[in-house]
């Protein structure tokens, strides 16, 4: 029995699909996997210092470590009207340059996809993603990045939406918006990292098969406890680019790397991107 080490986030798209995977619901072909969960930003620090054999990670941060990990086919966030959203209390004025902007993370897709429609704001503070409703509507920031399912509940809770930061991407380039994805050490053999993807989808195909069966281990982690946000948040992000990325899923995370190069936000590498 190989052991390999696996990080992905407590967040319900996480938990649906690598239950079937870790509590052998399916036949795991040899491997054995031992778990490690943490927000995305910690998964994406974990990432540059190479320590998980297979992780969750932003694809916004997978760019800057081309050289240790590649991307599998299997197990990404990718979408339509599913993107960050930076949000103010409600009736203040929108945030200019010189405000100060919450961010879940320097290297998440959303921090990119915040340069790539607002490339003048500069003013960022690092804040967990469950906290930074707090940072806004205690007046430590004029404005912050929302991800997962908090998009479903912001204005519920006072806030108002200044700008679908996906739906921006989606509109300006008319592909996808590439959130985060499963990669796999480099070093490890193609025949291995060819069955942990295969593995991984046939995880999400007994999850989509058996939608009860993975209830209990994402209620467990969930952030948000309501049974109905959980599921929306799940039909939200994990879909047909989660079973396979496709020509669609690549050729956005393709756009996102040639942007990256020519903004010299990284080096161009002659690797493949993907397994």
């Amino acid at each position: 029995m190989k052991k390999l080490s696996i990080g992905f986030s407590p967040c319900p798209n996480d938990t649906f699909i690598f239950d079937a995977l870790i509590h052998g619901k399916i036949d795991t072909e040899g491997l054995e996997f031992e778990v490690f969960m943490a927000d995305v930003e910690e998964l994406n620090q974990k990432a540059f210092l190479g320590e998980l054999d297979i992780t969750k990670l932003s694809y916004h941060a997978f760019l800057h470590i081309l050289e240790e990990y590649i991307m599998m086919d299997s197990g990404s966030a990718l979408g339509n009207n599913c993107g960050p959203l930076l949000i103010k209390n409600s009736g203040s004025e929108n945030p200019s340059v010189n405000n100060l902007i919450a961010i879940p993370g320097k290297y998440t897709t959303a921090n990119f996809l915040l340069n790539y429609a607002f490339p003048e704001f500069h003013n960022k503070k690092l804040v967990l993603f469950s906290e930074i409703e707090s940072a806004i509507k205690n007046g430590e920031v004029s404005a912050g990045l929302i991800i997962h399912e908090n998009r479903f509940t912001y204005a519920d809770r006072g806030f108002d939406k200044v700008k679908d930061l996906g739906e921006h991407w989606e509109q300006q380039t008319g592909m996808p918006i590439p959130l985060g994805g499963i990669a796999i050490k480099r070093n490890l053999d193609k025949s291995l990292q060819e069955k942990v993807q295969r593995l991984i989808r046939k995880s999400i195909e007994f999850a989509f098969d058996n939608p009860s069966e993975s209830l209990a281990f994402v209620k467990q982690n969930a952030q948000e406890m309501d049974a109905e946000i959980m599921q929306k948040h799940i039909n939200l992000y994990v879909n047909e680019y989660s079973l396979s990325l496709g020509e669609k899923g690549k050729a956005a995370i393709e756009y996102m790397y040639k942007f990256s190069v020519e903004k010299n936000l990284i080096t161009e590498t002659e690797k493949d991107l993907f397994v």
